[in-house]
């Protein structure tokens, strides 16, 4: 049992669980999944969540005292992060249990490591790898594709939610892993 408010914009989402808390200025877009027990509040400023991107379980995602909290496109929040008046930028992988806070921007194309905490204010550029506590860039490279691919999962588990399914067909699965393996060679 979940709640969508009143104030919550909804952009022909792919899938929100019935799990999924969503309060205040919300604004979801096209093809968003948001999957259990996420939470979204939103009392002063707005949440935007860029198109495809995937909020995964008991994921939070706060505005922070004089900012909001923008997310891109193709976007992956990983399971237990906590996002807090931060802008992520498109096609970037917060890792799970991370910790990104007020003020503090992530460029395109970046991964911010599972567990890594981003202190206020830190700004890092795009196809930024992070991780530590506190978090600080330990390699630069082109993530993009990767993450993309990654987004891409989710919006086929998504389609496969919305129609009452909770396993991807194999055909589906093998094509996944074929462009996985790709996208590694490359």
């Amino acid at each position: 049992m979940g709640h969508i408010g009143d104030h919550v914009t909804l952009d022909e989402p792919a899938f929100i669980h019935e799990s999924a808390w969503l309060y205040g200025k919300v604004t979801v877009g096209q093809g968003v999944s948001i999957w259990p027990n996420a939470v979204t509040r939103a009392e002063t400023y707005e949440i935007r969540i860029g198109a495809r991107t995937n909020i995964q379980d008991f994921v939070m995602i706060h505005v922070g005292i004089a900012s909001p909290t923008l997310i891109g496109e193709d976007c992956s929040i990983t399971h237990h992060a906590t996002l807090h008046g931060c802008e992520i930028g498109d096609r970037c992988l917060i890792g799970i249990n991370a910790t990104i806070m007020d003020g503090a921007k992530i460029g395109d194309n970046s991964i911010v490591a599972g567990h890594t905490i981003i202190t206020e204010n830190k700004v890092f550029p795009p196809n930024s790898v992070i991780a530590g506590v506190p978090g600080k860039v330990v390699a630069t490279r082109d993530c993009g594709e990767a993450n993309t691919l990654n987004a891409q999962f989710y919006t086929a588990c998504a389609a496969q939610y919305r129609q009452g399914n909770d396993l991807l067909p194999p055909e589906s699965l093998a094509q996944f892993n074929d462009l996985a393996k790709s996208s590694e060679a490359t």
